[in-house]
């Protein structure tokens, strides 16, 4: 059996844009790196299931910048634009599609914007509201320059979730059918935390927190009624030794709510993290990712396969993942695949 993913990558030197993979299940191998579509530093993209592609995308005209989205129907398998949404500066860091209402959320780093947008029927999109962060920043030189919302999307009740590294906040939405945000709460880490991205389990009424700039993963208590978190526990991901350059990046929890995975950009490694049941984690292995800089990881369908990628070595790696001790051990090396940023099941 083989499971395609989509890579999104940056272009600053020899990636052209999205790529397509193949994991070849029955033999535990990656077999084959395609260039799928053009899109400038595609570093994040999100599916819908009318089978259209929202992907981050940059444009340079004339020395100047515009960032947005480009829109690719994959209906007839082969990539077909539909719309390109720029506008003038960065481009966003991270594009989430919401089904029940139609919608499509952006977080960007650099111009600290959260924006939604109406999908139409033909899958192109329409602004429907956008804020700007403006609360104070934390005390790490990463935070000095302003806000920096990193991610959004939504909680298993369909609230919008926004986890900003400059702010060291994770805020909390009520999200109206026709995209207007409104305010719930917010919960405040600890200064220079920087949290990046977050899974949720609600079989436990906890969410994992992953801190780039801190390499911590906090658990979470998340009460619906109420619509607030609350930190029960933080978690140190990389050796307390380890004095070089670290930024934890992806955070994956496998579907029985067992294990968590953390990718570390520096160490270089994936962090294996046990749950309790009420929450709380425990380290159970750290595993070189062989490559420079893994920014993204994700798992076959069944979860026996994590596919890495790096975006300094443009290489990816594949491992086997026990489902009963949660434990990686490495499958495949040195795979190429340019610039790698991010990793979708196609």
């Amino acid at each position: 059996m083989t499971e395609e993913f989509y890579i999104g990558t940056y272009t600053k030197r020899i990636s052209r844009g999205i790529y397509q993979v193949s994991v070849d299940q029955d033999a535990a191998k990656l077999t084959n790196c395609e260039w799928l579509a053009s899109a400038g530093s595609p570093t994040y993209i999100a599916k819908s299931k009318a089978q259209r592609l929202y992907v981050i995308n940059k444009k340079e005209t004339d020395g100047q910048t515009e960032g947005g989205l480009i829109i690719y129907d994959m209906s007839d398998k082969k990539p077909r634009a539909i719309q390109q949404v720029l506008t003038p500066g960065s481009s966003p860091a991270y594009v989430a599609v919401d089904e029940a209402r139609q919608l499509v959320y952006t977080a960007n780093y650099h111009t600290a914007k959260i924006t939604v947008y109406a999908i139409a029927a033909d899958g192109s999109l329409t602004v429907a509201d956008e804020l700007t962060d403006t609360d104070p920043v934390g005390p790490a030189p990463e935070q000095a320059d302003g806000p920096h919302p990193h991610y959004a999307d939504l909680t298993p009740d369909g609230r919008l979730v926004v986890c900003d590294l400059g702010t060291d906040r994770v805020y909390l939405y009520d999200v109206a059918d026709n995209g207007k945000l409104s305010i719930v709460s917010h919960v405040d880490l600890p200064a220079g935390y920087g949290p990046r991205h977050i899974v949720f389990d609600a079989s436990k009424s906890v969410v994992y927190l992953v801190g780039e700039l801190s390499s911590n993963v906090a658990t979470l208590t998340y009460d619906e009624q109420a619509g607030k978190f609350a930190v029960k526990q933080i978690t140190h991901v990389i050796p307390d030794d380890w004095t070089a350059h670290n930024g934890s990046a992806a955070i994956r929890l496998s579907s029985d709510g067992r294990f968590v995975y953390v990718s570390n950009r520096g160490n270089n490694s994936i962090t294996v993290l046990k749950t309790a049941d009420d929450g709380t984690l425990t380290e159970i292995q750290r595993i070189a990712t062989e490559g420079d800089f893994p920014r993204d990881f994700n798992w076959t369908a069944d979860e026996s396969l994590v596919l890495v990628v790096h975006q300094k070595s443009d290489n990816a790696s594949l491992f086997k993942r026990d489902a009963e001790t949660g434990k990686l051990t490495l499958a495949q090396k040195d795979f190429m695949v340019p610039e790698g940023v991010s990793v979708l099941p196609a």
